[in-house]
């Protein structure tokens, strides 16, 4: 676990941030800027839970955030040339894909097939579900952006995408099973 004494340690002043190998690199780098983004959604996902309350999807989400934590030192990990990870690198596998799927799955069986594009609302918890998508949504495409860079976890990027269809899902499921979606209306307000 870790334990941290000093939250400041000023080894980042210069603009340049450790990997969990110890390498360092920018700040802005691609690869940093999929953990921030990761960080980002956790910490919407965070809202969502406060917004939903004391639910199954509260659950999931919080399982999720923890996932997140998982999937962000899986991107500050640099991929081992030979391929053999070192014992003490985390990263998402493919029964943490295979559970999100599962579980949109059992979320969509309740739900009507969508006969339009909604928009993001309906109810609070929705809402905040669906910024937590969007939020996911950049997590993803920075960390595909960082993938064209450097090596990283297939898992990771399936987990991402996979992540923000189960929010997307979900968030649904909150609307009354899709009874309270906003649909969208094209050219309304012509």
């Amino acid at each position: 676990m870790v334990k941290l004494n000093r939250i400041y340690t000023r080894t980042g002043d210069a603009g340049t941030t450790g990997l969990v190998d110890g390498s360092r690199l920018p700040k802005h780098a691609p690869r940093m800027q999929a953990v921030g983004d990761v960080d980002e959604a956790n910490s919407a996902i965070g809202l969502a839970i406060l917004a939903i309350g004391d639910a199954q999807e509260a659950r999931w989400l919080t399982v999720i955030q923890n996932d997140l934590f998982d999937l962000g030192a899986d991107l500050a990990t640099p991929m081992p040339e030979d391929g053999e990870d070192a014992p003490w690198a985390l990263r998402i596998v493919e029964s943490q894909v295979q559970r999100l799927e599962a579980e949109i799955d059992l979320m969509n069986a309740e739900l009507k097939p969508l006969d339009s594009f909604i928009l993001p609302g309906g109810s609070a918890a929705a809402a905040a579900v669906h910024l937590a998508r969007a939020v996911t949504r950049r997590a993803e495409r920075s960390a595909t952006a960082a993938a064209g860079e450097v090596a990283l976890n297939p898992q990771a990027l399936a987990y991402l995408n996979r992540l923000s269809d189960l929010l997307f899902v979900m968030a649904r499921r909150l609307n009354g099973n899709g009874a309270s979606d906003v649909k969208w209306v094209p050219g309304a307000s012509r």
